[in-house]
């Protein structure tokens, strides 16, 4: 199972969707918060070239946000990527 994790914020509603959805799958993910950190908030914008949050990362493959991971789900492509 490939690594994933997740930067987030504390109040983010699409985290916790994110973190949900891969809970239902039996996913464990490594969760960074950015929101007292600049400077774990530089090293995810760096990554992702994005700065809003979740970001999430399977692997090195940045996924995106949620509504990335949510689509890679609804087209049957997410197992693929957490199996890799």
């Amino acid at each position: 199972m490939s690594e994933v994790t997740i930067y987030t914020t504390t109040i983010c509603p699409y985290c916790v969707a994110a973190k949900n959805l891969l809970k239902t799958k039996g996913v464990s993910y490594t969760e960074i918060n950015v929101q007292t950190s600049m400077e774990q908030r530089n090293i995810m914008m760096q990554r992702s070239g994005r700065r809003s949050v979740p970001q999430i990362f399977i692997g090195e493959h940045h996924v995106g946000g949620f509504d990335d991971m949510a689509l890679l789900e609804r087209k049957g492509e997410l197992n693929g990527l957490l199996n890799a």
